[in-house]
């Protein structure tokens, strides 16, 4: 009983935000509500253009469907809470709501790294086994994978967030962030956290590294094959269906390996500030400019609908 109150004497947090300077927090205020309601206009766009285009019901935009709507929960999960501090006079959070904040942003940055991995994957068997790609990934498996995909992040996060919030937390409950993320609440546990922190390590190998590994032997395989092809338009065709999902695994792996794949102790407190910025608002963003811009087939689907409109 005892260690129950002293776990919750802290009954909320404070978050210091990205600045505190009024006039910056206004230009960050528009700037973000901008982000914002592009990332969830444009990944709107990308699962209904999905959904009425024939043409389009294959693995690859099975996944992105997945990948948009992931975006939008993701980004919703910490940018309204974001925006609420940047106007209002309070930048406080209850205990239990930080608690759920933290779990679902957990959750959904998890998810994005494992689908990006059975992206590639997807990728891989379609350029390497052509013939037998439509077999492989049927249905059920792409269904299965983007279960598998959810609900193994959804179980990884709990473990992580029960360790997380089981630590006493009695003050100070200033965040040094704009939301809950555990690497800045157990900086201000009471008691020692390497435990905890090892904990993370460990799954942040298994559901950072290991879908990222997974891309890489993916796209080595990939490379391969087109290497092989001795059309140059077959290359190109190969080559301009991946191009879209390498830009985004190289923007989301590389700003959350940077900011889960090292020791706490040596991570800058403002930097992680900036690079959470990148894989919570900039990236979710970018993807269905990404994926709208350099994918023809999502181009000509949007294309035709605007016809279809205009008719």
């Amino acid at each position: 009983m005892d260690k129950m109150k002293i776990n919750f004497t802290v009954t909320e947090f404070v978050f210091l935000g990205l600045s505190s300077e009024p006039k910056t927090q206004l230009i960050l205020f528009v700037v973000f509500l901008f982000f914002y309601l592009l990332t969830v206009v444009g990944n709107i766009i990308i699962i209904t253009i999905i959904q009425i285009e024939p043409r389009l019901q294959t693995p690859m935009y099975f996944f992105l469907t997945n990948l948009s709507f992931l975006d939008i929960c993701y980004t919703s999960t910490n940018v309204p809470q974001m925006l609420s501090n940047m106007v209002g006079r309070r930048r406080t959070i209850p205990f239990s709501s930080c608690a759920t904040q933290m779990y679902f942003s957990l959750s959904f940055g998890m998810i994005e790294c494992v689908l990006l991995g059975v992206m590639a994957y997807d990728r891989y068997v379609a350029i390497c086994h052509p013939l037998h790609y439509t077999v492989i990934m049927d249905r059920n498996t792409c269904v299965q994978l983007a279960a598998i995909s959810w609900s193994s992040s959804f179980l990884s996060s709990m473990v992580i967030n029960v360790l997380t919030l089981s630590l006493p937390y009695c003050g100070p409950n200033v965040l040094n962030h704009f939301f809950c993320e555990v690497p800045s609440v157990l900086r201000l546990a009471c008691t020692d956290t390497s435990l905890t922190e090892l904990v993370v390590f460990i799954f942040s190998i298994v559901i950072v590294f290991i879908p990222f590994l997974l891309i890489v032997v993916s796209y080595a395989q990939i490379l391969l094959s087109v290497l092989r092809m001795r059309s140059a338009s077959g290359r190109y065709k190969a080559l301009s269906t991946c191009a879209s999902h390498l830009t985004v695994v190289a923007l989301f792996y590389g700003t959350a390996i940077f900011m889960y794949m090292r020791p706490q102790s040596k991570s800058s407190r403002a930097g992680g500030k900036v690079i959470a910025v990148f894989y919570t608002v900039v990236t979710p963003m970018l993807n269905p400019l990404i994926y709208s811009l350099r994918n023809q087939d999502v181009k000509g689907a949007l294309r035709r609908a605007v016809a279809k409109q205009r008719t």
